[in-house]
C-alpha cells in the first residue's frame, strides 16, 4: 500500500517511524464497489442506515468550553448505541473558550478503547484563511489521532467564493488533514465541485454535520449546500463521513437531519463510511 506523507512516499504507513506515522494518508486505497459494500439483513434487505451506524468522529466535550459532557459520559454514550469507533475532536486554539494546546500534548495518558470503543482522540482544527493556514503546527499535530479541519466564522478571514475555495482546498491536500468539517454550512461561500474532486484525489473525507442542520443555527444554505456536496460525491464515487458534531453525550451518532438528504438525493450506502469502520480506518491510514 502506498501513502502520501509530508516526508515522502512509503511502501507503507507502519514503515515510519511512530513519530512519522502520523503525516500518512493511504493513497492507494482500493476500488470503492468492493471496499464500500452495503449491509444486508436476513431477509436480503438492505438495513435502513440508522441500523448500521457504527461510528462517530467528530464530538466535543466540556474541554471544548461550550460543550456539557465529559470525556467519560461520551464514551458511555458510544458504547450504548453500540458503536465501535468515537472521535474526541476539540476545537483548535482559534475558537475561544477551547482547551489549551498542553491538553492535546497530553493525549497518551487517555486510553484508547474503554469500555470496548475504539477512542480516536483529536482535534477539529480551524482554518484561518483563503491559504487554508490552520491554527496547529505539526509539532502538535503528532500527538493527534484524527484531525479534523473546518471554517468558524470567529476565526475565519475570507474572500471571494473563488478565494475561499482555493484556501478549503489548501487544507484538503495537507497530508496531516484527514477530514473536513461541514463543509456546507455556508460560513464561507464555496465552490463545491473542485472541493469534491480535491477530497477525492487526496483522500480527505468530507463530512455532512448534522447540527448545522438544525432550525436553531439559522444556517439557511446548510440544507442545498449538503444536498449539493451529496450529489457531487455520488457522480464521482467520492465517499462521505456523517458527523453529529455532538456538544453531549445525548447527541452521540445522532444522524437525524442527515437521513433525509441522503434519502432525498438517493445516496448509495456504500459510500458512507459510519457503517464500514474498518474502511473508514483503512481510507486514512489510521
Amino acid at each position: 500500500m502506498s501513502v502520501l506523507c509530508a516526508y515522502g512516499v512509503g511502501t507503507d504507513a507502519r514503515d515510519a517511524p511512530h513519530s512519522l506515522q502520523f503525516a500518512c494518508k493511504n493513497t492507494n486505497f482500493p476500488s470503492k464497489t468492493t471496499i464500500f459494500a452495503p449491509h444486508f439483513n436476513a431477509n436480503g434487505k438492505k438495513n435502513m442506515y440508522e441500523q448500521q451506524t457504527l461510528l462517530d468522529v467528530h464530538t466535543h466535550t466540556v474541554a471544548s468550553g461550550h460543550a456539557y459532557s465529559s470525556l467519560q459520559e461520551m464514551v458511555h454514550a458510544a458504547a450504548e448505541k453500540r458503536l465501535q469507533i468515537l472521535g474526541i475532536t476539540e476545537h483548535g486554539p482559534a475558537v475561544e473558550g477551547t482547551c489549551p494546546l498542553l491538553y492535546f500534548r497530553n493525549n497518551h495518558v487517555v486510553p484508547r478503547r474503554i469500555e470496548g470503543v475504539r477512542l480516536l482522540m483529536g482535534c477539529e482544527m480551524n482554518i484561518l484563511d483563503t491559504q487554508g493556514t490552520l491554527d496547529m503546527d505539526e509539532s502538535y499535530m503528532r500527538f493527534l489521532d484524527l484531525r479534523i479541519a473546518g471554517i468558524h466564522g470567529q476565526c475565519w478571514t475570507g474572500g471571494t467564493r473563488e478565494e475561499n475555495t482555493r484556501g478549503m482546498i489548501a487544507a484538503i491536500s495537507n497530508p496531516y488533514v484527514h477530514m473536513i468539517s461541514h463543509p456546507g454550512d455556508g460560513t464561507a461561500e464555496l465552490l463545491f465541485e473542485p472541493i469534491v474532486l480535491a477530497a477525492k484525489e487526496h483522500h480527505t473525507l468530507l463530512e455532512i454535520n448534522n447540527h448545522s442542520l438544525a432550525p436553531i443555527r439559522h444556517k439557511a444554505s446548510a440544507r442545498p449546500n449538503n444536498l449539493e456536496i451529496l450529489r457531487l460525491c455520488k457522480r464521482y464515487e467520492v465517499p462521505v463521513i456523517l458527523g453529529s458534531d455532538a456538544h453531549i453525550s445525548y447527541q452521540i451518532a445522532d444522524y437525524s437531519r442527515i437521513t433525509p438528504l441522503l434519502a432525498e438525493t438517493d445516496f448509495p450506502d456504500q459510500l458512507v463510511m459510519n457503517h464500514q469502520p474498518e474502511a473508514f480506518l483503512e481510507y486514512l491510514s489510521l
